[in-house]
């Protein structure tokens, strides 16, 4: 009979008691356990089932849970008799940054007090009769939502000390979605106060103590260890490209199989590959990503379940707001072709705005691109490798194609009017929406820190490209040759059907005033038109089947926010 499919659950107890839909995960908490490291960093993108692996763990080895075997009867880790002696045999500290996501440093701050005041409230019990001399009792009272830098970087690695004195044995530390708050900061601008706050913290909690029996966290991202880790020697690092724990988080293609073959959708196994297959840990494809597989499971129809459960801000606003390389590079990603690039797994979030590579590192470490391949470059840097990466399956690509059209949503009405005048030759039409279209929405390309004037429009143009490419896939076929310079840009729209007289072949060369060489747009323009003949353009297309006859050449010259076409 087909376990009902629960959507959201977080809690293991939950899924185990109410026999809900659950891949059995439990052989982590063996791999884990005798690998004897200190302390983990996994690295894994989203809705990954990481916290519902880390509420596992809590309920195996946490002493309130003792004796409750029933969780885990019928599950891998039960099978072997070692570990069934393990359960519930130490004390456990849980917690999660997930929903730390203050606008403000002291916000954010006062929000860990709360987290970590929490678990001292949770645990008072410690302060019955002599176990605790005074002074940590006393201790144990300053704990609160209002305490001191101090006592808040100290208060984890106390309760250790706390809970060692009072169970005879050292303590489990799990802490989930560490770097939520980092992410916020980045945003926000406040990333140089919480990473000062949080290196105090993490240093003392989880730096080799006698107290602390092993611990592990997860995030989405690796976190430069200059950043936060900057004195922690005992930490391993496990991110997308580690070997260990390849199976540990998502599902893999066997297990999703084996659950549509439960669920009656055995005839589903295509689609559902096509769509959300494509992620790598390791050296082990084909992993799923769980959130989308869940709800395809529940509700039996192929959609953007993954891409849509978060807002993607931080990846939207570095790519909208980047350099023209960003968006060619992206272009690149959506035609279905591969990129080449450095990844340094170790994220500096503070970085992000000036190198370009990081940009890549920090998408694949989210999960929106896939390691095709790689290539050591360096070996005195294990981080160091020059990755081919392309989108990581149907789902993204389609998440991408809805943020490129969100960044002309203000000004929609205008771009259609202007693809309309495109199509049709109508160039009057054409310049009277371009412009439009540049004044509503050529801010949002502009990071606003030192672009030079040729930059800036460069960034809404190779932007607005990326719009067409998504918004006429079904008509066009778009092409493009990408140039340094002042802001030259070529692209071909090949017609589809090439019969269809009503798409012609379109030839398109974007460039910004040279004041060096041109004195109006008018003469830019006219420089655009005369490198489409002298480059001969139209041979690609007509090598291609598109009648001669039937293709259109558009100059388009730029200065600012202004905008001339002309075309014959």
């Amino acid at each position: 009979m087909a376990r009902t499919v629960g959507i959201g659950t977080q809690s293991f107890e939950t899924v185990r008691e109410k026999n809900t839909f659950y891949v059995d995960k439990t052989s982590f908490i063996k791999e884990w356990w005798e690998n004897q490291d200190d302390v983990t960093l996994i690295t894994r993108p989203r809705r990954f089932g990481k916290t519902l692996n880390m509420d596992m763990i809590k309920c195996f080895f946490s002493n309130k849970y003792e004796g409750r075997r029933d969780l885990f009867e019928g599950l891998d880790i039960w099978e072997d008799e070692k570990y069934r002696e393990l359960q519930g045999t130490y004390p456990v500290i849980f917690l999660s940054f997930a929903g730390i996501k203050g606008n403000t440093f002291e916000v954010t701050q006062q929000q860990i007090c709360i987290k970590i005041s929490d678990i001292y409230e949770e645990n008072r019990y410690l302060l019955d009769g002599d176990i605790l001399s005074e002074n940590e009792k006393k201790f144990y009272e300053s704990v609160s939502m209002d305490m001191s830098d101090a006592v808040c970087s100290m208060a984890l690695n106390k309760m250790c000390i706390f809970m060692h004195k009072y169970y005879g044995k050292k303590a489990i530390i799990l802490l989930d979605e560490y770097d939520t708050p980092m992410q916020e900061a980045y945003v926000n601008g406040y990333w140089e106060e919480l990473v000062a706050f949080t290196r105090s913290l993490f240093n003392s909690t989880f730096k080799t103590k006698p107290y602390l029996e092993r611990a592990i966290m997860t995030g989405i991202t690796s976190v430069s260890k200059e950043s936060i880790f900057s004195d922690l020697n005992n930490l391993v690092v496990v991110t997308s490209t580690s070997k260990q724990y390849e199976t540990a988080f998502g599902f893999t293609e066997e297990e999703v199989f084996n659950a549509l073959d439960e669920q009656g959708l055995s005839d589903k196994k295509e689609e559902v590959k096509m769509w959300y297959d494509g992620f790598t840990f390791g050296d082990k494809k084909d992993i799923y990503n769980p959130w989308s597989i869940i709800n395809f499971l529940k509700f039996k129809s192929l959609k953007t379940y993954w891409a849509d459960s978060s807002s993607n801000g931080l990846i939207n606003n570095l790519v909208q707001k980047g350099s023209s390389y960003i968006k060619t590079m992206l272009e690149t990603l959506i035609s279905g072709k591969t990129i080449n690039v450095r990844i340094d797994e170790q994220i500096v979030f503070s970085e992000l705005q000036y190198s370009e590579d990081a940009v890549w590192s920090l998408m694949l470490a989210s999960g929106y691109l896939k390691v095709i391949s790689s290539e050591e470059l360096n070996l005195t840097r294990e981080s160091e490798n020059e990755y081919e990466l392309g989108l990581t399956n149907r789902e993204i690509l389609f998440m991408f194609r809805k943020m490129i059209l969100r960044w002309f949503s203000s000004a929609k009405m205008e771009t259609n009017g202007f693809v309309r005048a495109l199509i049709g030759g109508d160039i009057e039409s054409m310049n009277e929406y371009m412009n439009d279209v540049a004044l509503k929405t050529f801010s949002s390309f502009d990071s606003g820190k030192h672009i030079s004037e040729k930059k800036a429009p460069e960034r809404f143009y190779h932007g607005f490209v990326l719009g067409l490419m998504v918004d006429q896939t079904e008509n066009y076929i778009i092409n493009s040759n990408r140039e340094s310079g002042y802001g030259r840009y070529d692209i071909m729209l090949e017609p589809v059907d090439k019969e269809n007289i009503k798409y012609p072949g379109i030839v398109i060369e974007f460039k910004v005033i040279n004041p060096r060489k041109e004195n109006s747009l008018e003469e830019t323009v006219e420089a655009a038109l005369q490198q489409i003949k002298e480059k001969d353009y139209d041979a690609e297309l007509i090598k291609r089947g598109v009648d001669k006859e039937n293709i259109h050449h558009y100059g388009f010259a730029f200065k600012g926010k202004e905008v001339l076409i002309d075309g014959d």
